[in-house]
């Protein structure tokens, strides 16, 4: 995270609602303030504080305690209870005097108090602090969503959560769920004799519109390899239609890669495979670098039809076949030797219209 700028009393501004009965209190106030840059709102008593923070928040307000109709305990209160102004610094100003005044005005939420006659100078220095430690509320705040952001990009929303709240993400097992391999065919020797920043262009291209199907389809990204995009569905958050949602995906990839070619032109094509089953194992790994990944059999079993498949081809594994058969259109392909599996029947997913 980038250090935060220290920032300057003398650069500081803001819009301060000063709330007062006395005209007299409003108009010195007032001046104080506008004579040292900030702009000034002003209300007379509490209903029409709240209406004015209600039209426009400000940076901070200055709040007399005795008024008519509504006081200034019941007016930080009310703006306390409402998410949309709680955060809103109230520095109390007021002729009470005594420990228990100052008590109930903290416990309501007031950040700061000042006793009635005050001092001009003690009011700005106050105002100024008060500022200040909102800037640098606002600041961090805009840095720690930064951060957020980024693990968002790394990590599943659910896996971040955790990792706020615990410091540590526990590894879960998930009974059944659906993965998906899918390879560039050809990208090897191809992309060997290409400019490395176009390489990368097209790249970033293709998984982009992949990112973007992820999305859509409520399916995770857990990582890439060179050419290799690898999803999971069900993980880290179960869901019924696992198998479903990888199949439109898988679909929809297929699609997808048609507005790609190579520089001479020749379209880029997918060889896809997917199996779907468990248990899995789901983790974050890593320490400095975290990666979200799951391992288990069946995500292997994905591997071995994505690099045993064809390419323009998806290639399902008997299990995601006989949880989909009845939704889509299939080709058998028959049995054939996968590695370290022996022997299995397999099926090329062709698209979603029931034959």
């Amino acid at each position: 995270m980038q250090a935060i700028p220290a920032i300057q009393a003398n650069a500081l501004s803001g819009n301060i609602l000063i709330v007062d009965d006395i005209p007299d209190n409003l108009r010195l106030l007032s001046t104080i303030l506008i004579d040292r840059g900030y702009e000034v709102g002003k209300a007379r008593n509490g209903i029409m504080a709240l209406n004015a923070v209600r039209a426009q928040h400000p940076d901070l307000i200055l709040l007399d305690i005795n008024m008519p109709q509504m006081n200034g305990y019941e007016v930080c209160e009310r703006l306390k209870s409402d998410a949309s102004t709680r955060e809103i610094p109230v520095i109390f100003i007021s002729a009470l005097d005594e420990v228990w005044d100052k008590v109930k005005a903290f416990n309501l939420g007031g950040v700061d108090y000042i006793t009635k006659p005050f001092q001009s100078e003690e009011v700005l220095a106050r105002v100024a602090n008060q500022l200040q430690i909102q800037a640098l509320q606002k600041a961090l705040k805009k840095e720690q969503e930064k951060s957020e952001n980024l693990l968002l990009n790394i990590l599943p929303p659910p896996i971040v959560a955790e990792l706020k709240q615990k410091q540590h993400a526990t590894p879960v097992q998930f009974e059944e769920a659906s993965f998906l391999f899918a390879d560039i065919a050809r990208f090897t020797p191809t992309s060997s004799v290409m400019p490395p920043a176009s390489v990368v262009r097209l790249l970033n291209g293709v998984f982009s519109a992949f990112d973007r199907l992820t999305q859509w389809h409520g399916v995770e990204k857990i990582r890439t390899i060179g050419d290799s995009y690898f999803i999971a569905s069900g993980v880290p958050v179960p869901r019924p239609d696992h198998a479903q949602a990888i199949a439109d995906m898988a679909l929809d990839m297929q699609r997808e890669i048609q507005q790609f070619s190579w520089p001479n032109g020749e379209p880029l094509q997918l060889r896809i495979g997917i199996n779907s089953g468990g248990p899995v194992v789901g983790a974050v790994i890593g320490t400095q670098k975290f990666a979200y990944d799951v391992w288990g059999n069946d995500v292997n079993l994905a591997s071995r039809m994505e690099s045993q498949g064809q390419p323009g081809r998806i290639q399902v594994s008997e299990a995601t076949y006989d949880r989909l058969r009845d939704r889509y259109r299939w080709e058998r392909r028959g049995e054939i030797d996968i590695k370290g599996k022996g022997t299995m029947t397999t099926y090329w997913l062709i698209d979603d219209r029931q034959p």
